[in-house]
């Protein structure tokens, strides 16, 4: 066997190989570390690229999850006051029936009008006080409410509410209500009634819209889920896989490194006998 001292090809060669399993060690602790097998996006670009992409996409979703969620509550605001709103006219107008009626007095149609003039207050400050966040919701101020439940910028990826609702008592020309004479009681009910019908068809149309908002929040739930299913194959790491990996890196290391140490040993035989 012939021996070289000048150049030790053997130990060139080791000293490589070496270097390239650290590198595989450390990118596979690295793995391990942090549960991805694309901690080093360099072991595959293809991979890391399609993994950004999906994680934004992810992350957009539950963005948009989240406006689902928050216009379903604005809606909830909306149909509870409106619904009150609803119980006062209704209770408005079994005064108006009771006034029209010469079953009562005068004196008793007093009582009566105080009731209903403070059910018309009530009926106003609902309609006033009602807000999601600074928007006022049943005073006429907002006419449109659009929520962004897609990740697209299209018109699909939209619910618009179109609400213009106005509850207010003078809107729903209820502000002079007035049940303190028998026929005042029965022109009054038209009144009432058209009111109603006013309150009717807005909750009917938040009620399409609510159905709408949880048909995008369950949709939406089921695409981050699939999604978040798929990026793992593609980026999550094989904690078993891996594990085996860095035990197979690091016997070859210690084996590496004996290596190494025996043909230093080879050049040191040389020098020996020269000398």
């Amino acid at each position: 066997m012939s021996i070289r001292i000048n150049t030790n090809v053997t130990s060139l060669a080791l000293q490589n190989a070496m270097a390239s399993n650290e590198r595989a060690t450390t990118r596979t602790m690295k793995n391990l570390a942090t549960g991805s097998r694309l901690s080093d996006p360099s072991a595959d670009a293809a991979g890391t690229a399609i993994n950004d992409q999906m994680n934004a996409e992810i992350r957009s979703m539950g963005a948009a999850k989240s406006n689902a969620q928050a216009g379903q509550s604005f809606v909830a605001v909306a149909e509870s006051s409106m619904s009150e709103q609803s119980n006062i006219l209704t209770r408005m107008r079994e005064l108006s029936i009771q006034s029209a009626s010469d079953s009562y007095s005068g004196v008793e149609r007093g009582l009566m009008q105080k009731e209903g003039s403070e059910l018309v207050q009530e009926l106003d400050r609902i309609a006033r006080t009602t807000t999601f966040g600074s928007q006022g919701l049943l005073d006429g101020t907002s006419a449109r409410f659009d929520f962004q439940v897609g990740t697209k910028a299209g018109a699909t990826s939209r619910i618009t509410f179109d609400s213009n609702a106005n509850t207010t008592s003078s809107n729903l020309n209820l502000d002079s209500y007035n049940i303190a004479e028998k026929n005042d009681a029965r022109d009054s009910l038209e009144t009432i009634d058209k009111a109603m019908g006013t309150i009717a068809q807005t909750r009917a149309k938040l009620g399409a819209t609510q159905s709408r908002l949880e048909s995008a929040e369950n949709t939406l739930s089921g695409g981050i889920e699939k999604l978040s299913e798929a990026r793992s194959k593609i980026g999550d790491a094989d904690i078993a896989k891996e594990s085996s990996d860095l035990r197979r890196e690091q016997i070859i290391q210690q084996y590496q490194t004996a290596m190494l140490a025996q043909s230093n040993d080879q050049a040191a035989v040389a020098l020996k006998l020269i000398g």
